[in-house]
């Protein structure tokens, strides 16, 4: 048989009938509501005394749970090493799912159920790169062997290519999603979950219900004739374990067995093999331990997008079609009107008329037995988007993919840790949810610091559920803000996890003690002792602070110094907030602040650009962990003025790089240590004309570089602008090309409005003689020559009411 008459095979409208005597073996597509309605269909008719499903056989002692009340789809199947938990593998269900369908069918009608694939010890296995043996050949066939090596195919492609599709997704909804159970195209009534229900499906035989797939196993014959394995040499293997499993069930209930499988199996399945022959293809196989559990899934983990090798584009869409009860177009029409509705966009009852007919129209037009994804996209974007593909966006993520995230029952098996994961999410109630939120926490309150913890601590263990952000409000050490999103994959994480302990506490001390110990790097020990308080580890805290001081002891690195500080500066001021004692903190990090007072100006000479630039930043954040260190109980004596007298060495040695001293010098300016005018003549000396181009440019960026303000200062001070203007003027034109990409990185971090200004003051030139406009003289656009009460009082009541304190009182009239 040739490929084009398998793909005429599925041709809708071709009249065909399957075997009526079994075993009948259903090869389907994995994630499809069409071959869900068809496995349905096919069940009812046929009866079969067991169904055999594509799947992990360890799986078959869950069986039961998959018809508790707390399940609900989409699954998965998980499975992984008991020994390397990391080593793991996923068969998801959806309720579109046809295995799903097959199973709960089972189920219900107490029909015996198993899975047949490979054992998930032996994949799992399989897949360790350790256990995989190359194959031995020739060396001189090496070339020729790994030409002829066959391609992965995908068989849908295949056949839509062949039948003229150019879209396999498009081929695949007008052959099988757009057919009913009763052959014809679909209408949409169904009982809600997908198919009609069993009362109201028209009398037909056994042959008629399996005839689509007696259809999909000619197609997939002559694609296996083609292709061979389609470049997926392990499925002989578990093909051979699944004639083993069929023959065994035909021993035990006859041939009134059903197979719910991939499609492209199925030829492998009908095939004519020994037993001998199916035995010596399994012998050999390496083989571990393993555990299976179910777990919730997405819809977005099953889209292909995801990396998923058997994800479908539309998981959502698809998942909509099975559930609709009728009119499955005007039901996502409706869905669609509600989504952009909550975004506020203009979406009345009138857009969603047009929009199905014009979704009807086109799949007319285009002679489509039913409106697709595709015509209800194109009709969304025009009448709802507006031609936009912003919203469209939108709805391709919310809809189209879905967010949905599934639910299993507390009965079903898990590692302690999960379950105290479990416990304490329900406790803090903190769902688990597919979609990303924010999550704002007061740690002033007892349940939000109880929620903080429990995220800080599944960080410390990679259990990546949140990620702090910044938060839109306060500032304060008292305030949080997570970004939560729960991924199926994170179930293997807590199972990695697990061997650390069985709760999230005391894994997370264990692992925490760990890595105090086995840390190299000062820095490294620094954050995690920062963790260990944001945690709240107190029995993890003492292992950290003994390899914290032993490490600072040794350590002579100043740059290693400058990293570790702003992590202990941190704990210090988050140890205060969640009442933390941190005394040995607070002598440790004073210990490092000390060391690096005295070895830091030694530290800044003879550097190369990367090197000044790299310390340029330790220098900025040591200067804010003291600030903090000096906010905080025991700084000792006299530390910020140690620190400040440092920063005057930096800003007036010539031998420190020309960014650190800029650099310094802003930072004294900024906290009032440093007269304008001295900052002034250090500018001055920067850019004289003895100064190489390249130096100046250098002091130019950390005086006025980056976004820290520096653009502001050059506008309200025109002296300091003044002297900029009359270097850059200065620089020979040879040498201009040299510093354009410094002067670029500095002045292109500016805001707009601050690039305008400054723009504007060099063209109207800068004050008379450098000096500032304090003498009365003309003001330069939008600035006075001082500060202007009246304008200053009439902001103050605004500001007061942002910061929430009261308004000044008015002095009664005299």
């Amino acid at each position: 048989m040739s490929v084009t008459a398998a793909a005429a095979a599925v041709t809708p409208g071709r009249a065909a009938t399957g075997p009526a005597d079994g075993p009948w073996l259903l090869g389907v597509r994995h994630h499809g509501p069409g071959s869900a309605r068809a496995v349905l269909a096919a069940l009812r008719a046929a009866r079969p005394a067991a169904v055999l499903i594509e799947g992990p056989p360890e799986g078959d002692a869950l069986v039961p749970l998959a018809a508790d009340p707390g399940m609900r789809p989409p699954v998965a199947l998980l499975a992984h090493a008991v020994e390397d938990p990391g080593r793991a593998s996923f068969w998801p269900m959806a309720a579109f799912s046809p295995e799903w369908v097959a199973l709960r069918w089972a189920l219900d009608h107490d029909v015996p159920v198993r899975f047949i694939d490979l054992p998930a010890a032996h994949s799992l296995a399989l897949k360790e790169p350790a256990l995989k043996e190359p194959v031995r050949r020739p060396e001189h066939a090496e070339a020729e062997e790994e030409e002829e090596v066959t391609p992965v195919v995908d068989p849908i492609r295949v056949l839509a290519e062949t039948a003229g599709y150019d879209d396999p997704e498009r081929w695949w909804e007008d052959v099988v999603e757009h057919r009913s159970p009763t052959g014809r195209a679909d209408t949409g009534e169904t009982d809600g979950g997908g198919t009609p229900p069993e009362g109201m499906l028209p009398e037909r035989t056994p042959g008629d219900a399996l005839a689509p797939f007696g259809a999909l196993a000619e197609a997939m014959g002559a694609l296996r004739e083609a292709y061979g394995d389609g470049g997926q040499p392990r499925d002989a293997v578990r093909e051979a374990y699944m004639r083993i499993q069929l023959r065994t069930a035909r021993r035990e209930f006859g041939d009134d067995v059903a197979v719910v499988c991939g499609a492209w199996h199925v030829p492998a399945l009908a095939a004519r093999t020994t037993l001998a022959a199916d035995r010596a293809l399994l012998k050999g196989l390496p083989k571990v331990k393993t555990d299976l559990t179910w777990v919730p899934w997405t819809h977005r983990r099953l889209a292909r997008q995801s990396g998923y090798g058997a994800g479908i584009d539309s998981p959502g869409w698809y998942g909509h079609l099975f559930e609709a009860a009728d009119r499955p177009i005007e039901r996502w029409m409706t869905k669609v009107a509600g989504l952009l509705r909550g975004e506020d966009r203009f979406v009345s009852t009138a857009h969603v008329i047009e929009a199905v007919r014009l979704a009807e129209t086109l799949a007319a037009l285009r002679g489509r037995p039913l409106a697709g994804l595709g015509e209800t996209t194109d009709a969304v974007r025009a009448v709802m988007c507006e031609g936009s593909d912003v919203p469209l966006a939108l709805v391709r993520d919310r809809l189209v993919v879905g967010e949905s995230l599934g639910e299993v029952p507390d009965t079903a098996p898990a590692v302690p840790l999960q379950r105290d994961l479990a416990r304490s999410q329900r406790t803090l109630r903190l769902k688990p949810e597919a979609s990303e939120r924010e999550l704002d926490l007061d740690l002033r309150k007892e349940t939000d610091a109880a929620r903080s913890r429990l995220l800080h601590r599944l960080r410390l263990l990679d259990v990546g559920w949140g990620d702090p952000v910044a938060g839109r409000g306060s500032t304060g050490t008292f305030r949080e803000s997570w970004r939560l999103r729960w991924e199926p994959e994170l179930h293997v994480r807590v199972a990695e996890a697990g061997v650390w302990g069985t709760t999230v506490l005391t894994a997370a001390t264990a692992k925490a003690a760990s890595q105090a110990v086995a840390a190299r790097a000062l820095a490294d020990v620094t954050a995690l002792a920062e963790h260990c308080l944001l945690a709240e580890l107190p029995d993890a805290l003492p292992v950290v602070m003994r390899a914290l001081a032993d490490r600072a002891a040794l350590d002579a690195d100043v740059g290693h110094l400058a990293d570790a500080l702003p992590a202990l500066a941190r704990s210090l001021r988050y140890g205060d907030v969640r009442s933390t004692d941190t005394a040995a903190l607070a002598e440790v990090a004073a210990g490092l602040a000390e060391r690096i007072c005295v070895g830091l100006p030694p530290a800044c000479t003879g550097l190369d650009p990367d090197g000044a630039e790299a310390l340029r930043g330790q220098v900025e954040a040591v200067h804010g962990a003291i600030g903090l260190l000096d906010t905080g109980a025991e700084p000792g004596p006299g530390l910020r003025e140690r620190w400040g007298a440092v920063l005057h060495k930096l800003a007036a040695r010539d031998a420190v790089a020309g960014i650190i001293r800029g650099r310094a010098a802003r930072l004294l300016l900024d906290e009032g240590r440093l007269a304008e005018d001295e900052a002034a003549r250090l500018m001055g000396l920067a850019l004289s004309p003895g100064t190489a181009p390249a130096d100046a440019a250098a002091w130019i960026e950390g005086f006025v570089g980056g976004a820290s303000g520096g653009g502001m200062l050059l506008v309200h001070d025109e002296r300091l602008l003044g002297l900029v203007d009359a270097w850059l003027t200065g620089v020979p034109a040879d040498l201009f090309t040299d510093v354009l990409p410094l002067l670029r990185r500095t002045f292109s971090a500016y805001e707009p409005g601050v690039r305008r200004t400054l723009g504007e003051l060099v063209r109207r030139g800068p004050a008379s003689e450098g000096t500032r406009r304090d003498d009365g003289a003309p003001a330069t656009g939008g600035f006075g020559p001082g500060l202007d009460p009246a304008r200053a009082a009439a902001v103050e009541p605004v500001l007061r009411l942002l910061l929430g304190r009261p308004p000044e009182p008015v002095e009664a009239a005299v």
